[in-house]
């Protein structure tokens, strides 16, 4: 079965392999394709490329506050968003060019942080870093 044939009849043409379109962020179906697409994709990739991207630690924060029940709805909207579009391979700079790969993604979770920063919580932080150590314990 195809992504298209999977998708719900409520998200009016959402292509889950193309581009994300940052003006449906908060649309609740969007919400919840980015929600999938993070849970699948996210920690293994940043388990991959931790010693390399150095806001990993932040992105991984910034899970941890979207899957916070106490974290509101908006917040968490942008927040997958933005981890979303990490996540996905369709992307402004191509992840594998060495120096400059991870430099649009580094502006969006610059420009996230902006936005909804002020939710991320010490004990986000802490999560993500305990996280952190225990891939390095691990490997």
């Amino acid at each position: 079965m195809s992504a298209s044939e999977k998708a719900s009849p409520d998200v009016n043409g959402f292509d889950a392999h193309g581009p994300l379109d940052p003006a449906r962020a908060l649309v609740p179906s969007s919400i919840r394709v980015n929600e999938r697409r993070v849970a699948r994709g996210l920690l293994p990739k940043l388990r991959r490329v931790a010693a390399h991207v150095p806001f990993a630690g932040e992105a991984l924060a910034v899970w941890c506050c979207a899957r916070d029940a106490e974290t509101p709805a908006a917040a968490k909207g942008m927040m997958l968003a933005a981890l979303a579009y990490f996540v996905v391979p369709v992307d402004a700079v191509p992840d594998f060019i060495a120096g400059i790969g991870y430099t649009d993604d580094a502006a969006v979770f610059a420009a996230l942080l902006t936005l909804v920063g002020r939710n991320l919580k010490p004990r986000h932080r802490e999560a993500a870093k305990a996280m952190i150590l225990q891939w390095r314990a691990e490997d």
